[in-house]
């Protein structure tokens, strides 16, 4: 697993971005509110968050690296838990938007899910291929991915039946408004469930012993030690929160911006979950550039296959509590999350990009030119359609 995040680019990235961050948060305070446009201040504030969140990306991997060389963890293994630490941002972000907006956060958080298979479709093609034209994919992916997969389709497939048929008969303890903290909090539970399982199989199917890769070359370097990984770990995590939030700060003025102009709700929504996805896609850009591909692939599928069994459940279960302390309002029949074109729609259509990807990496292990074809067509028009009818 060499070549990871060597170099001191990362500490230039969170210094530089860090410090426009805070320039561009300080200047309302110390000059007046009004004295800087907003444009220029929500514009310092996404380039500045990009470059630590970037920068912060950098950071993890470095520390998944040596966790993945003191534990003898494969690239993919340990890409994989790089992925999970980039949700960290991402969960920041939504956090403040469903304290703001719960029935909008909880729509982009679903989104996310659809652009991270739209970027995953995109990314299958520049992966290296054989002379047939085939990619061929990591073991742990073709084996726990893929269940996840099937497993995500039939989540969304079904709750989205549910809220349809709650909708349409008005049936339910809340009269098919919406769905409560109960609902919330029991599909929140039993999805993260699944994570936390498939995360133990990961590691214990397809990771190897500790200190394996460096028994088995006698020249390789010095196992980095578990203060520096937890120091690395500790910076990317940290950063991350604080790109994240800029990031966000920028999001938020750029989707008021288009709503006042006119554009669809939906088109805000999927704006948002971009830039709430901006971690993740850091990390692919990152490790990609360093030929990395295993954790550059782990990241990609990570963000699909975690978005339903990490972030959708967070989101679920934090909305609840929001519920529970009244931070965000509930309807008289005591509904939380609404039950409308745009929550349902999300959730139904989250169903096909799940089934192709299942079928597209179980049949065989790997991907052709095709198959990235499909994906592409089919994850682009399910964009489309929510973005423009949604």
């Amino acid at each position: 697993m060499a070549g990871g995040g060597e170099g001191n680019g990362w500490i230039k990235k969170l210094g530089g971005g860090g410090a426009i961050v805070g320039v561009a948060t300080l200047a309302p305070r110390l000059l007046g509110h009004g004295a800087v446009p907003e444009w220029l201040l929500a514009t310092a504030l996404g380039l500045g968050g990009l470059a630590v969140v970037f920068g912060s990306c950098e950071a993890m991997i470095k520390s998944v690296e040596g966790i993945g060389k003191r534990l003898g963890w494969n690239p993919f293994v340990a890409g994989t838990m790089g992925g999970l630490a980039s949700n960290v941002p991402e969960l920041v972000m939504l956090g403040f938007v469903l304290a703001a907006a719960p029935r909008v956060g909880f729509i982009v958080t679903c989104l996310t899910l659809h652009i991270g298979a739209l970027v995953l479709g995109v990314y299958s093609g520049f992966l290296p291929r054989d002379t047939t034209g085939h990619a061929r994919l990591p073991e742990p992916l073709v084996k726990i991915n893929t269940d996840l997969f099937a497993a995500a389709a039939g989540v969304f497939l079904g709750l989205g039946l549910v809220m349809i048929m709650l909708r349409a008969f008005s049936a339910g303890d809340h009269g098919g408004e919406g769905l409560g903290v109960l609902d919330l909090t029991v599909i929140g539970v039993a999805l993260l469930s699944v994570q936390v399982i498939a995360t133990i199989e990961l590691v214990r199917r397809f990771s190897g012993k500790p200190g394996e890769s460096a028994a088995a070359d006698p020249a390789a370097e010095p196992l980095p030690s578990w203060g520096s990984i937890a120091g690395y770990g500790v910076i990317g995590l940290v950063a991350s929160v604080i790109g994240g939030h800029a990031v966000g700060d920028f999001a938020d003025v750029l989707v008021a911006g288009l709503a006042e102009r006119g554009y669809a709700e939906m088109v805000g929504a999927l704006l948002l979950a971009i830039f709430a996805s901006a971690g993740a896609f850091a990390m692919i850009i990152t490790s990609h550039s360093r030929k990395m591909f295993d954790v550059a692939l782990a990241a990609a599928a990570g963000q699909v296959s975690q978005v339903p069994f990490v972030v959708l459940p967070v989101a679920m279960m934090l909305l609840a509590l929001l519920a529970v302390t009244g931070v965000v309002p509930t309807a008289a029949s005591g509904a939380v999350l609404p039950i409308d074109l745009e929550t349902t729609s999300v959730v139904v259509l989250a169903f096909p990009p799940m089934l192709l990807l299942w079928k597209a990496i179980q049949d065989d292990g790997q991907v052709n030119i095709v198959e990235t074809a499909a994906m592409i067509c089919v994850f682009g028009i399910v964009v489309f359609l929510l973005a423009v009818h949604g």
